[in-house]
This record gives C-alpha cells, structure tokens and sequence, in this order.
C-alpha cells in the first residue's frame, strides 16, 4: 500500500530517508490521477521494503505543492538523497514508471 505523504511528515520520510522515494502528486476531483492510482498502488505494493511510494493530496497540502513548483497533476517526483532526481507530469503506463524507478535505484 502507498505511503501517504503530509505537510508534516514529509521532511522525515522523504527529505531524510535513505531510499528512493515516488511522490504522487494529486487530487480527487483529477480524472489523470485517478487513473494512475492504482498503478502507483501496484508499485508500492512490488517495490515494498526498497523504495518509498507514496501520494501528496495537492488539496490538503498545498504547501508541498509549492515548494516543489508543482503546477499540473499528476506530478510524479522521484526524490533520492533529499534531492528531485526525475520528475513524471501526467499520467503514464506503469513500465514508464517502473523504468525510472530502476534507473535510480
């Protein structure tokens, strides 16, 4: 399952983490993110115990989603050492995703 990634845990458990972390950047009323949450949920669920993935409603976090400039949903940021190494805008097929994700792992 996911992570769910919050203005108050954020720092902790992307920023600070040791692993590679996918942030979902999304919002309810988003047909796009709608769409590829579930495969976001398929690869959280395979890459369990080796990369963090996991979501930012943009809605309940807009602070996030300033920080990180996000301007379009979904945004996809892949986060390695505290720092934004790729980035996905728009929803994509999972073996988009997945090619990233072993591209920095």
């Amino acid at each position: 399952m996911s992570l769910e990634f919050t203005d108050a845990n954020f720092q902790s458990t992307v920023m600070e983490s040791d692993k590679l972390t996918v942030i979902d950047f999304w919002a309810e009323w988003c047909g796009p993110c709608r769409a590829i949450g579930p495969v976001i949920e398929e690869l959280a669920t395979e890459y369990a115990g080796k990369v963090n993935i996991g979501k930012v409603n943009v809605d309940v976090n807009p602070t996030l989603s300033m920080n990180f400039g996000i301007t379009s949903i979904p945004a996809i940021l892949f986060v390695k050492g505290g720092q934004v190494v790729d980035k996905q805008i728009g929803a994509v097929p999972k073996s988009v995703l997945d090619k990233k994700i072993q591209s920095h792992l």
